[in-house]
């Protein structure tokens, strides 16, 4: 079984994110790909995210009627910090060895990956699928290797999608009451609109 993981804050879930699940699943023929909720993301401390439920509720909303598409809880029920490499080898014990998991994340974020919690690890793990983010350059794995071993073959480029849409935009055109139709799924817009969120 090939599984994709996506992970995020999805705060909210937009186009972008649906867009990349599809374009990565074609691309390499997975049986699905499970959507991961952060819980408290260590790398995005700066700022309050939005409580579980909301997150959870968007992403139901926005993946119902697609069977291929999984949401877990794993890092929302998870106590302390959000650290991939636990949620991956969560999956890996669930899924057995013969799974084959495809990690899935932007440019921007492979560029800091040897910051990640336990990197090397993650490495042994599953696939990284790295997809280009507008204005970031493709990161050089050459230069990681000293720090994560084992990256320059664990890594699978994509050239496309490139999504400009990002949760950070939709809060401020919401905040700033402008629409946001085009950059989300009509029931997740229905749902900030009903729930008053992002407005202050």
């Amino acid at each position: 079984m090939k599984i994709g993981l996506l992970g995020g804050t999805f705060d909210p879930v937009h186009n972008g994110h649906l867009i990349i699940a599809e374009e990565v699943k074609a691309h390499l023929n997975l049986d699905e790909i499970i959507f991961v909720p952060a819980g408290q993301p260590w790398l995005k401390t700066d700022r309050p995210i939005s409580p579980a439920e909301h997150r959870l509720e968007m992403l139901r909303l926005a993946l119902a009627g697609k069977p291929e598409y999984k949401i877990s809880r794993a890092e929302i029920e998870r106590a302390g910090p959000s650290y991939s490499v636990d949620t991956v080898a969560e999956l890996r014990q669930k899924l057995g060895e013969s799974a084959e998991i495809y990690f899935i994340l932007g440019w921007d974020s492979l560029a800091t990956l040897p910051r990640w919690h336990d990197a090397p690890r993650l490495m042994r793990l599953c696939m990284l699928v790295a997809v280009p983010r507008p204005g970031y350059p493709r990161p050089a794995l050459k230069p990681m290797e000293k720090r994560v071993p084992g990256v320059t073959r664990r890594v699978i480029f994509m050239n496309s999608p490139c999504v400009d849409i990002s949760a950070t935009d939709v809060r401020e055109r919401v905040k700033r009451r402008l629409p946001i139709s085009h950059l989300v799924p009509e029931p997740v817009e229905r749902y900030i609109k009903e729930h008053g969120l992002y407005l202050s």
